[in-house]
């Protein structure tokens, strides 16, 4: 374990866990950013739990980390300032309202357009906040706008 709490594995390095910070700090400010293994992540405190994803909304790499977080059919979302795409804290997934057209007296209903978002994992040790990176074999939306050009966070190196 290096100074910071991160763990090293020279094999599986993106995937170790990195400290971000601590928790007093994020309940009072609810929300943080950080970059974990030169990926930009967004730590959010909401209603008692933490949830970390990519900083740049899947839609077009608007800064989440300036969203409201609001719930959406009993589903706590951060909404996208740039264009208000809903995106599930816990799983990622962007929801939008459906009606059936065929059906005028439908009232619209929340659907998910699956995981859009890629999510990773927050834990806590000893008043420490750590990130681990998603691992998930998966291509994710979102993947396309936190690598590159579109950094927001401005690494000290």
């Amino acid at each position: 374990m290096d100074i910071d709490g991160s763990v090293r594995d020279p094999e599986k390095k993106e995937y170790s866990s990195v400290r971000v910070g601590r928790e007093d700090d994020i309940k009072k400010s609810k929300r943080m950013t950080a970059v974990v293994h030169d990926r930009e992540v967004v730590i959010f405190y909401h209603k008692g739990e933490y949830h970390a994803m990519d900083i740049r909304c899947y839609h077009s790499g608007g800064p989440l980390h300036l969203g409201d977080i609001e719930d959406f059919d009993g589903r706590p979302c951060i909404v996208c300032p740039w264009h208000k795409y809903k995106i599930t804290l816990a799983t990622g997934e962007g929801l939008y309202q459906s009606i059936n057209p065929k059906d005028p007296s439908a009232k619209p209903k929340w659907c998910s357009k699956g995981v859009k978002q890629r999510i990773h994992t927050v834990t806590v040790d000893n008043g420490n906040i750590f990130v681990t990176l998603s691992n998930e074999p998966f291509n994710c939306d979102s993947d396309f706008y936190n690598t590159g050009d579109f950094k927001v966070i401005q690494s000290s190196s």
